[in-house]
């Protein structure tokens, strides 16, 4: 509905005079589905092939498949046999997607790939299978081509599964800026599967621990309580259902997914600026970046978040009891709690960074003991440098004969 009157109406204003200015408001209802999808390669299953499909589209289907070249290398025979077992006419795009790829020129392999396939605009979801540097270039490309082109994601990450695969947002990198250009485009449909995370380097899956550990701290107690029991259980599993574990994983993964999306969908276009899934990523994008490629996303997420942990916990917004708890999973973990880019300047540029993109105000989400979180806009230099050197020197058997 818009605030247009018919065109055969009000041409004159009251005055008499032609009309020459117009305000139109309108809304577009946005929907999209996320779910769990076990083994979406298996031939017997459909969710793949119909995902994101109208009713009403061509046949046989067609579909273009982005699929990371890790990806590739590992499913890639099971993705072509799933094909031809469904009898998609379909193609695939393999592209090599990490961090220091993540630019314009990935968005136009991927555009180009859509060219050639000759992609219908509404009918033929691009598919994009890998990791969140994969699907933010995917969807990037898609929200651009023909001005809004639909696709499906399945994530093949962790971080994938629980965060970069569920919101709204595609995005690049742009000069030292992580991205920096980007739309608000999301995926007609997203499966997720553990499945893939048995392939999963323990190294990534830790990556991706970060992000759930984010939710923990800033919104879900129960879920932190059973990082800090089964986490590092869960990585050595790679989040695989055997021996007992089935529902924990259940668990641990729909939590995350849960409570990244309850925050996301009244705000997918960030017209609130106060965002709790903020949290995390107030320092780390110059971190991460500046680090390239020694750092994964999730490992600068949890530097930011060991430095407000501590910040929280000088402010008392945090128990020294809270803060050993955190600070301890994090380490059982192996994320990282201090690097050498944690220094004044480069925490100093951060934070400058952070203000302009949240439009003038920090806006910086600390936790409030462990499941809550609350906002503040006076972080300091001083209590930047306090934290920074505080981790440097963390050591759990320093304080009172236990913990630092």
């Amino acid at each position: 509905m818009t605030a247009l009157a018919p065109r055969s109406a009000h041409r004159l204003s009251t005055s008499g005079e032609p009309v020459r200015s117009w305000t139109v408001t309108t809304a577009k209802p946005v929907r999209y589905e996320v779910g769990f999808t076990p083994d979406v390669l298996d031939p017997a299953n459909p969710a793949l092939a119909g995902a994101g499909v109208p009713d009403d589209g061509p046949a046989p289907p067609r579909r273009l498949l982005v699929v990371e070249t890790t990806v590739d290398g590992l499913y890639g025979d099971r993705l072509r046999a799933y094909g031809a077992a469904r009898g998609l006419d379909f193609e695939i795009h393999v592209l090599t997607a990490h961090e220091q790829l993540k630019t314009m020129d990935a968005v136009f392999s991927v555009a180009e790939a859509m060219d050639r396939f000759g992609i219908a605009r509404r009918s033929e979801p691009v598919v994009a299978l890998g990791g969140g540097v994969l699907m933010d270039v995917v969807g990037l490309a898609c929200s651009l081509y023909r001005r809004s082109t639909p696709y499906v994601r399945v994530p093949t990450t962790l971080i994938g599964l629980v965060d970069a695969g569920v919101g709204a947002k595609t995005g690049v990198n742009f000069g030292p800026h992580k991205n920096r250009l980007g739309t608000y485009h999301p995926a007609a449909q997203t499966l997720l599967d553990p499945r893939f995370l048995a392939t999963l380097g323990p190294r990534h899956l830790r990556n991706g621990m970060a992000e759930i550990l984010k939710i923990a701290l800033i919104k879900d107690r129960e879920l932190f309580a059973l990082l800090e029991k089964e986490g590092g259980r869960l990585v050595d599993r790679r989040f695989q259902g055997g021996r007992g574990l089935g529902l924990l994983v259940q668990e641990v993964l729909g939590r995350a997914v849960h409570g990244m999306l309850e925050e996301l969908h009244a705000n997918l276009w960030e017209s609130e600026l106060e965002r709790v899934v903020d949290y995390g990523h107030s320092f780390s994008p110059t971190l991460e970046m500046r680090a390239l490629p020694e750092l994964l996303h999730g490992e600068a997420v949890c530097l930011d978040m060991a430095l407000t942990t501590v910040i929280a916990e000088r402010r008392g917004l945090v128990l020294p009891v809270e803060r050993r708890r955190i600070l301890d999973v994090m380490r059982g973990l192996a994320l990282p709690l201090w690097h050498r880019l944690c220094e004044p300047g480069v925490l100093g540029e951060a934070l400058a960074d952070t203000v302009r993109h949240r439009d003038g105000s920090q806006r910086l989400p600390l936790p409030f003991g462990i499941g809550d979180a609350v906002f503040v806009d006076d972080v300091t230099p001083d209590e930047l440098v306090y934290a920074a050197e505080k981790l440097k020197g963390y050591d759990t058997e320093t304080e009172e004969g236990g913990h630092a």
